[in-house]
């Protein structure tokens, strides 16, 4: 059983980790989300200190839990988790209700009562019925943080839509300038590789948490954060956007081009493609050199930026012709030396085979007991001196932690 306590404005365990590992122990965070956006925004929170709670349905969990392949497997042989579970839902714990009945739905109103921070990405009012929307919460828990993710917002002509981050791109302009241009081998709209808009959504959505939790420090006054993919999404196209506020003409796919940048895209060696990125006109003048055409630097088609934007065709061609006689390797050692910001196309594998990835231990390996191998995920981004980021769980089994949250009281 745990007593709970307000210390400055923020819900406290009876009894508070006696090392503090990170910046956010003592803050008690419950997930509601599944799928990406919102256990990304948590994970951050865990992997900061905070202690997550991760609801899940009873029986099938998180729906990313059984998005495979790839599968982990379980020390019997069997299948366990997807992979894509494992990449957001390091360091919580599981504990497996079921809303839709009285008792779970009690259960965790409950918990809230004992939590800082509740995310949420339900549709908007689906939670209404349950008793754990915002003000049915904030009736018990004045200085709760309350993160709703949803596509499109709480509020508007299409905030009862369902998002995903797919459509999230295609509807948030993301797609519109992402592929080959028109005319070229292959052109399409093209979405990311990864779920930007998801990641994104994660990322603002634990910064908006952040600040909220410090409103809540000093003032003991909770608040609901209303957080969307598509507005999200919107923020994403910066520059892009704001091109397009200047000019009154809206931007198109480039491929690989920038729309304010030249040089600054992948060129071929003989052994696979090194992005060079000219930031500026001294660095195309040291590029010129590096290359062995010195005269390029000055020529008056490509001797500032803006008339290399004009010609960009023609120089891509010209640079394309000077580094397709070097090796990867070569050509980087050269650009390097001289100053000129490079680097390989690297495959996934390649990353985390780089040196920098290695040293700067950019894999985690923890262990899980039903599984018959190490659960590996990307380390956090984030580096702090004095409250660093500590990795205290794998990413839970289902339910594994009913039995020691419920049992709390």
């Amino acid at each position: 059983m745990t007593d709970d306590h307000t210390r400055d404005g923020l819900a406290t365990r009876h009894s508070p980790p006696a090392t503090p590992k990170g910046p956010l122990a003592g803050v008690r965070v419950l997930d509601l989300s599944r799928v990406l956006a919102g256990p990304w925004a948590t994970q951050t929170l865990a992997d900061l200190g905070a202690e997550v709670i991760k609801i899940e349905r009873p029986g099938t969990g998180d729906d990313t839990r059984l998005w495979g392949p790839p599968f982990t497997t379980k020390t019997d042989g069997s299948r366990g988790d997807a992979a894509y579970f494992l990449c957001a839902n390091r360091g919580k714990k599981s504990v497996a209700v079921d809303i839709a009945t009285p008792e779970g739905a009690e259960a965790v109103r409950k918990l809230a009562a004992t939590c800082d921070v509740v995310v949420e990405n339900f549709k908007t009012g689906g939670l209404k019925k349950y008793g754990l929307d915002w003000p049915s919460l904030k009736a018990i828990n004045p200085r709760l943080v309350y993160c709703s993710i949803t596509g499109f917002g709480q509020d508007g002509p299409d905030a009862h839509r369902a998002g995903y981050d797919y459509m999230i791109q295609a509807m948030g302009g993301l797609m519109s300038v992402t592929g080959q241009p028109d005319g070229a081998p292959g052109a399409e709209p093209m979405k990311v590789g990864v779920a930007v808009a998801d990641l994104f959504t994660g990322l603002y959505a634990s910064n908006a948490i952040l600040a909220a939790l410090w409103h809540a420090r000093a003032t003991g006054e909770g608040q609901q954060i209303d957080i969307a993919l598509f507005d999200v999404q919107a923020a994403m196209l910066a520059n892009q956007a704001t091109n397009y506020f200047v000019s009154g003409t809206a931007p198109t796919r480039m491929g690989n081009a920038h729309p304010n940048l030249s040089p600054y895209q992948p060129f071929p060696c003989t052994d696979g493609m090194v992005v060079i990125a000219v930031g500026n006109d001294g660095q195309f003048r040291a590029l010129c050199s590096a290359l062995g055409a010195p005269g390029m630097g000055t020529d008056p088609r490509y001797d500032t930026n803006a008339v290399r934007i004009e010609n960009r065709a023609t120089l891509s061609a010209e640079l394309s012709a000077l580094t397709a006689g070097h090796d990867m390797k070569g050509l980087m050692a050269a650009l390097e030396a001289a100053g000129v910001p490079c680097g390989p196309v690297n495959t996934v594998d390649q990353v985390f085979a780089e040196p920098q990835a290695k040293h700067r231990g950019l894999e985690v390996q923890q262990t899980r007991a039903d599984l018959s191998a190490p659960i590996r995920t990307v380390a956090s981004p984030i580096r702090m001196s004095a409250t660093p980021v500590a990795y205290d769980r794998p990413p839970p089994a289902l339910g594994e932690h009913t039995d020691e949250v419920l049992g709390e009281g």
